[in-house]
């Protein structure tokens, strides 16, 4: 669950072809060319929701795409699989897209589900007060990497200070309610399971801090070869945002079934409100560098990265455009 060393981060797995690869040739394949199919990852966390709602709205099949689906537990793992070429989309915060980038879309902003939750009956109230403690992290992870590189030591939190449990965000509710741990760094809807249950309270969320942009990025080898594919599965993200803004009932219970289908237990209001903190808005929205370069200047501090992107290569909103000319 670690980010791979800069040996084979996707940076250096992918930066030779990534620009010309995302651009090259696209459009100028006929319409009817027959769609490719993609390998397609997404978080079991609502960070993931809205992909897997794309997956099962049939947005997809409308325009000849099939898929296959690959579920993990956060989007490092989703960038993993794609320096392996495991699979050919997913989507990944900010923290792991910087260190292997090659986005064609920003999906969403997540900072609102992203919380640090404590036990409610240790009646902490600040982040402060988690030194000492045991606080479960999904290190490698974007929240895990905004925690403990920029959250705790604005708190005055080195490393040493508390604990840390490295779990799977999916698990944290249940270590809490079992008294494991005193804290986790998680995100919905498992931090509003945890309030909703009377065992956790929530001491912050990450807006403040990190807005934390979603991005989807594809693999340049596979934008290459099927460049009809992508413009027609950024068209079906274009569908599926109208959905989320108009018909949120039908998205709410799509997403309501998924969890109960993984054994979580949780009433539709909880799910409601942990999906209400997901801005789901597909696009490519001016201004995004300085909060990136931000972002990169962190992780290279804490040598997580050799160097700061070169945004105009990693950023590629003319691929949106396109797609909604």
């Amino acid at each position: 669950m670690t980010i791979p060393s800069p040996a084979i981060t996707r940076r250096h797995a992918l930066a030779a072809t990534g620009a010309a690869a995302l651009t090259s040739g696209l459009g100028l394949r006929p319409a009817s060319a027959q769609m490719a199919t993609i390998r397609q990852g997404y978080q079991t966390n609502i960070w993931g929701m809205p992909t897997y709602y794309l997956l099962k709205s049939g947005a997809l099949e409308k325009r000849g795409i099939k898929f296959e689906e690959f579920a993990v537990a956060s989007g490092n793992l989703t960038m993993q699989q794609m320096v392996a070429r495991q699979v050919d989309m997913g989507t990944y915060a900010a923290q792991s897209f910087i260190i292997g980038h090659d986005a064609i879309a920003q999906i969403e902003y997540v900072g609102k589900t992203a919380q640090i939750v404590a036990r409610k009956d240790l009646n902490i109230t600040k982040v402060e007060e988690l030194r000492g403690r045991k606080v479960a992290n999904q290190t490698g992870s974007s929240i895990g990497n905004v925690f403990v590189d920029i959250i705790a030591p604005k708190a005055g939190l080195k490393k040493g200070d508390f604990q840390e449990v490295r779990m799977d965000v999916n698990n944290m509710a249940a270590a809490l309610a079992a008294k494991t741990v005193d804290a986790f760094v998680g995100v919905e809807p498992f931090n509003e399971i945890a309030v909703a249950e009377g065992f956790g309270v929530s001491l912050m969320d990450f807006s403040s801090i990190d807005k934390m942009p979603v991005f989807m990025a594809a693999t340049p080898d596979f934008v290459q070869k099927n460049p009809d594919t992508v413009v027609a599965y950024l068209k079906a993200w274009q569908e599926v945002a109208s959905d989320f803004k108009n018909n949120p009932g039908k998205v709410s219970d799509l997403i309501f079934s998924y969890f109960s289908s993984k054994g979580f237990t949780m009433s539709r209001e909880t799910l409601a409100k942990a999906l209400a903190r997901v801005e789901v808005n597909p696009g490519f929205p001016a201004g995004l560098e300085p909060d990136l370069r931000r972002d990169a200047e962190v992780l290279l501090r804490e040598k997580k990265i050799e160097a700061i992107p070169d945004w105009k290569k990693a950023l590629r909103p003319d691929l949106w455009a396109k797609a909604a000319a």
